[in-house]
């Protein structure tokens, strides 16, 4: 089942992608996607629901963030093998954890805004993980029983201000905009195998990422096991697992950084597509 959410921004409505492409509202059924419509029983609700009983969404417009309300948004930095090598970074022998504003979270395809004074604006396209049950302390083996699904994440980075500016990584990684989610949530039935998955990355037609969640260094339920040893996961929380090589920081000879003007375009196997255009930050 894939959830997601159309309309203006902080007007979006609930809806589900049916087997045909069509988008179907659920507004009857659900009052959003968020935290209390991903629980185990109220997925399994939604999925009784014979979809050809919604109303088709003719014209969705904007596709705002596949989930709402979101209360962590929590990442994994240097989670790929080849990504580490590519920064000239060790291997972690711990995941390697940051946070990102939840106010940097916006829609698949809104622009993304390159902040004033921002010389290293970077992508990464990533895998999210969706959480659908309170998890605190849970074993690796039970951890994919927390998760409702999936989403693609662009963990947008200014690199000055993650590496440069002294501090923890958060200011580099939480302007507006920084955190497109979707287009839609992707429930773990769909995803058999998280640790199985392609993705791509295109700036401007050019692609620079093309890797898979097999050169993850820390899979999906190591993760959501060792996060839950920290703190407690709750159900709409959001973890961005890491990205694969290819962003701008490890361009060789000379990194490549965002500019005014540029699109960027990605997809996460099975879990859509997005498609950004770069703006100048607004007030």
């Amino acid at each position: 089942m894939k959830l997601l959410r159309y309309g203006p921004t902080g007007s979006e409505k609930p809806a589900l992608l049916d087997d045909e492409g069509n988008v179907r509202d659920l507004s009857s059924v659900i009052s959003d996607v968020n935290g209390s419509s991903l629980t185990d029983d109220a997925l399994a609700s939604l999925k009784a629901v014979d979809p050809g009983s919604l109303p088709i969404v003719n014209e969705t417009g904007r596709i705002g963030p596949c989930v709402a309300n979101v209360g962590k948004l929590i990442c994994i930095g240097l989670n790929y093998s080849d990504h580490a090598e590519e920064t000239g970074n060790p291997i972690p022998k711990e995941p390697i954890v940051f946070m990102k504003a939840t106010s940097s979270i916006c829609g698949p395809n809104d622009d993304i805004e390159i902040p004033r004074n921002s010389v290293k604006t970077d992508w990464e396209v990533e895998l999210g993980v969706v959480i659908g049950k309170r998890a605190k302390y849970v074993s690796e083996a039970n951890a994919l029983d927390y998760v409702a699904g999936y989403c693609a994440v662009n963990d947008v980075s200014e690199r000055e201000f993650q590496t440069e500016r002294s501090g923890q990584w958060v200011k580099g990684k939480s302007h507006d905009t920084f955190a497109p989610l979707g287009p839609w949530m992707v429930t773990k039935d769909e995803v058999p195998d998280p640790q199985n998955v392609s993705m791509w990355l295109d700036v401007d037609g050019h692609r620079f990422q093309d890797g898979s969640t097999k050169t993850m260094i820390f899979g999906v339920q190591e993760i959501v096991s060792y996060l839950s040893n920290f703190m407690t996961l709750e159900p709409g929380d959001i973890i961005s697992t890491g990205t694969p090589p290819g962003v701008g920081m490890g361009q060789k000879p000379d990194p490549v950084y965002l500019k005014v003007g540029q699109e960027i375009r990605m997809g996460v196997e099975g879990l859509g597509e997005q498609s950004q255009k770069t703006i100048a930050a607004r007030d």
